[in-house]
């Protein structure tokens, strides 16, 4: 089985920031029990910021961005000097790979990522992942270790994805308005949840959230990979799991799962615009499978060139993500209009479709 486990800094640090020491040597100590019972393992990991701070001796994490940076650029050796050293106490070679998310958006580096990772576990080796923050701003500050480990799944064909958190698993309510609320053993159609009532909003949560991980864990569903959400603090918690004990939170996959390619499409960078439906063309392609008209558009919002991703919305409610054969400009131009109409506007070289059905992927986790 070749299994993503990420573990988040909150995991692994103390709240001073600095790194806790037993969780560490825990961690190591069952992914190494993992590697020798068969299974190829790669790690995501955070720490890097943390342990530059502890290096650094500065009084907690930086706010500011530059500092941010300046500590990760010293943390992240130190973290894979530590990686690097426990492992090879117990036989086992790692290797750190950085990556930013143009490395996962270029088709090309896309799939180097996917021959190296290959390679590396056919030689035995696990790989210790991380953001390259010390160059990557928006990831930064914006993106987290769940969305890298969850897109991450796709080049390396992942069976399992396993997520360390500080909590036991996902609360059937959200614990600010509800102490009473429980752990859910199993999510069996991660897409049925409200993520905004359940975990209080995207923003509230912060980085590495309940809601990043549950939007995560809705991504590699539809890749048909599982997710085990678990508290990472607790002792021998992956094994526990695997010998059949009821602990954190199993996501189920998802049946009917898409293409490695859609996947790839829909999740390699943000929206650069949307485009709202009408009724008809809402029903059309998320019922019937067919592809996005120009007469299905009502509305064009944004700023973006033919080939951009787009987001499709109906009634204020994400259909799906897909890639425009059109500039804005012109789908300003021929939204609303029946074939022969666009093509007295445009000419004879225009596409039938403004979203081809091939490169479209409904209910796209955002």
């Amino acid at each position: 089985m070749r299994i993503v486990v990420k573990v988040g800094t909150s995991t692994l640090a103390h709240a001073t920031g600095r790194m806790n020491i037993r969780h560490v040597e825990d961690l190591i100590k069952v992914l190494s029990d993992l590697k020798n019972a068969g299974h190829e393992v790669i790690l995501v990991s955070s720490g890097a910021i943390g342990m530059g701070v502890g290096k650094l001796n500065l009084p907690g994490k930086p706010s500011d961005m530059p500092s941010k940076q300046a500590a990760a650029a010293v943390g992240q050796g130190r973290l894979m000097h530590l990686y690097d050293n426990a492992f090879a106490e117990r036989g086992i070679l790692t290797a750190q790979v950085l990556l930013t998310r143009d490395d996962l958006k270029n088709r090309t580096r896309f799939l180097n990522i996917r021959n190296t990772f290959s390679e590396l576990l056919n030689w035995g080796v696990i790989p210790v992942v991380n953001e390259n923050d010390t160059v990557s701003v928006n990831e930064l500050k914006f993106s987290d270790n769940d969305n890298l480990a969850s897109l991450l799944i796709n080049p390396v064909e992942a069976d399992l994805f396993v997520n360390l958190t500080t909590i036991g698993g996902v609360l059937d309510a959200n614990p600010l308005e509800n102490p009473d609320a429980t752990i859910m053993p199993c999510i069996e159609d991660v897409r049925a949840l409200n993520l905004d009532t359940l975990c209080g909003g995207k923003t509230s949560v912060g980085t590495g959230g309940m809601y990043s991980k549950l939007l995560s864990a809705h991504r590699v569903a539809q890749l048909g990979v599982p997710t085990a959400i678990l508290p990472g603090c607790e002792p021998d918690v992956i094994p526990r799991l695997f010998a059949g004990e009821t602990i954190g939170t199993w996501v189920r996959p998802e049946q009917r799962t898409v293409s490695r390619r859609k996947y790839w499409l829909a999740y390699q960078a943000d929206p650069q615009g949307t485009l709202y439906l009408d009724t008809g063309a809402a029903d059309a392609v998320r019922n019937h499978g067919k592809s996005l008209l120009p007469g299905g558009i009502t509305e064009v919002h944004g700023s973006f060139e033919a080939g951009a991703l787009v987001r499709l919305v109906y009634d204020r409610e994400t259909v799906g993500v897909g890639l425009s054969n059109y500039n804005a400009a012109d789908l300003l131009r021929i939204r609303g209009l029946k074939r022969h109409e666009v093509a007295a506007i445009l000419g004879d070289a225009h596409y039938p479709e403004v979203v081809h059905r091939d490169n479209l992927l409904l209910d796209a986790a955002l």
